[in-house]
């Protein structure tokens, strides 16, 4: 099971995410760090295990109102062993081209900012690319053409934006859905995961891994519950 944790940018801070309801974010107050700054909260985070990879919504850039390119060039100078999967809402090709030759991590594309399938087309056989399909209740966030998985590349995340920080635990159905379309793909999941034994649910119904913050936030998931797994 691969345990990604997660850091949502906005403003230059990390905040708390609640179920997609962007304009409530706020910065987050967690005791794992001593500030919402994104250093010291990657630093907590990996202070409860030396995580891989970290998942960085800049979710200014999504929202297309500026972006946290500095406090990502400082993350990937603080923490050059861990893999940063970013997402920063980018739906062009020269520009995700562009972006991945930065060396500042993996690209996530997120379903919600795409207007076609063009991009999944075109980089779906890049392994640093992973695709987000994003689902706010039971609609799906972008173009229909993006559940067409000949366009999907190999590491797919469900994300269930109504269960994010909601402790609601995983949208099992959903993932079970994505994961018979996959044909072989590494599904994550996204929003609900409360602790351990969800992770282990996970693990038994075939899901590669999952992104997690408020279990981490809130020491529902720790470095001994980790270690257990």
């Amino acid at each position: 099971m691969h345990i990604i944790p997660v850091l949502d940018l906005q403003g230059g801070v990390v905040v708390r995410a609640r179920m997609g309801q962007r304009d409530q974010y706020r910065p987050i107050d967690t005791p794992l760090a001593p500030t919402s700054a994104p250093l010291d909260v990657a630093r907590g985070l990996l202070s409860i295990h030396p995580f891989t990879t970290l998942y960085v919504a800049d979710l200014d850039a999504i929202t297309g109102r500026g972006n946290n390119d500095a406090a990502l060039a400082r993350l990937r100078a603080a923490f050059p062993q861990v893999t940063l999967w970013v997402d920063t809402g980018i739906a062009d090709v020269d520009r995700a081209v562009g972006w991945l030759a930065t060396g500042l991590g993996h690209l996530v594309i997120g379903s919600e900012t795409q207007a076609d399938a063009t991009l999944l087309r075109r980089l779906a056989v890049d392994a640093r690319v992973a695709l987000s399909l994003d689902f706010r209740g039971e609609a799906f966030q972008g173009p229909a053409a993006l559940l067409d998985p000949a366009c999907w590349p190999q590491r797919v995340i469900a994300m269930t934006l109504a269960r994010v920080g909601s402790g609601a635990g995983p949208d099992l159905d959903r993932l079970a859905d994505v994961r018979r379309l996959a044909g072989g793909r590494a599904i994550y999941a996204a929003g609900g995961v409360r602790d351990a034994q969800d992770l282990a649910l996970l693990k038994r119904h075939g899901i590669a891994g999952a992104l997690v913050a408020t279990s981490l936030h809130d020491g529902r998931l720790t470095t001994a519950s980790i270690a257990a797994l």
